[in-house]
């Protein structure tokens, strides 16, 4: 069989939770106020598919520029081979 390249390919241990953290998210994490500026980090959890980030930010920082009503748009350092480019 040939590899699959889906989205979520390689993510098993990268997107799983800490044994004691299985189950329901906590509501806190969802009513955290991010403002412009806030310096923040990607993290993607498994429980949750829905607005998942996809896996080559996992574990990126970046800042917020733009907070809509229902998700937070980023700027992530992405890094070259010669200089740091803004995504």
């Amino acid at each position: 069989m040939t590899n699959t390249k889906g989205k979520r390919r390689g993510t098993q241990y990268m997107f799983s939770r800490p044994f004691r953290k299985h189950g329901v998210v906590a509501l806190a994490t969802y009513m955290q106020i991010y403002k412009k500026g806030d310096i923040v980090d990607i993290k993607g959890m498994g429980t949750v598919q829905k607005g998942m980030p996809h896996k080559c930010y996992h574990g990126k920082t970046g800042r917020v520029y733009n907070v809509p009503q229902h998700a937070v748009g980023i700027v992530v350092n992405k890094q070259g081979q010669d200089s740091c480019q803004e995504n």
